[in-house]
């Protein structure tokens, strides 16, 4: 995908299955390339890599219903410790034909998640605009359900009459991402200055010799 955009050519959205089974390599790998991934289980045992895809915010759109009959039960489901540490995590459908008893397979997910997680209609309208913010739809379409400035950061980019997200929980959720951005950034500049305060003390003290 590189290799095109340096060219100018097309390209295509990666958003794999990943981190549902398998090796942990494979969230690494989704983590370097994707827009997005599906399900993201694993991340709940790879600290640092949820940390990763909190802090660049890639999205996870988990499908709870189809990881209760595969994988990991209903009430171990990461998705509201996910939410609630502010990944970007959306609610999806997955094996709707085999898994769903109606035939809304997406209002299932969310009532069931809605009934047994207690989320409040808040969660649930910001799993929804996360969820639109994830999806592949051109940009015409986004606009009609996010508002025409949904690309801007923090409370600028919520229409709360589209989206029904208060403004303040939009605003600490970046306030929270930027302060946590900020404290690595100045960590980040302090190693290097006491980095280059060591190499010059060597320099000094070989000329003294």
């Amino acid at each position: 995908m590189s290799y095109f955009r340096e060219r100018g050519l097309n390209t295509f959205s990666l958003r794999p299955h990943c981190g549902e089974a398998g090796h942990v390599s494979h969230l690494v790998t989704g983590y370097l390339t994707s827009e997005s991934i599906a399900h993201g289980l694993l991340l709940r045992k790879v600290p640092v890599l949820q940390y990763l895809f909190y802090l660049s915010q890639i999205g996870i759109a988990m499908s709870p219903l189809s990881n209760n009959s595969l994988f990991i039960s209903y009430h171990r489901n990461p998705l509201p410790e996910f939410h609630m540490k502010g990944l970007n995590v959306s609610l999806s459908t997955d094996d709707p034909l085999h898994l769903k008893f109606y035939e809304e397979a997406l209002m299932e997910e969310y009532s069931i998640a809605a009934q047994v997680w207690k989320l409040s209609s808040c969660d649930m309208c910001e799993l929804a605009r996360n969820s639109v913010l994830q999806s592949g739809f051109e940009d015409k379409v986004k606009v009609h359900w996010l508002g025409p400035n949904y690309k801007e950061e923090g409370v600028l980019g919520n229409d709360i009459s589209r989206t029904n997200v208060p403004d303040i929980r939009v605003s600490f959720r970046h306030e929270t991402l930027v302060d946590e951005l900020c404290s690595l950034f100045r960590t980040r500049n302090i190693h290097r200055i006491e980095n280059d305060n060591d190499d010059n003390n060597d320099v000094d003290g070989g000329q003294r010799i």
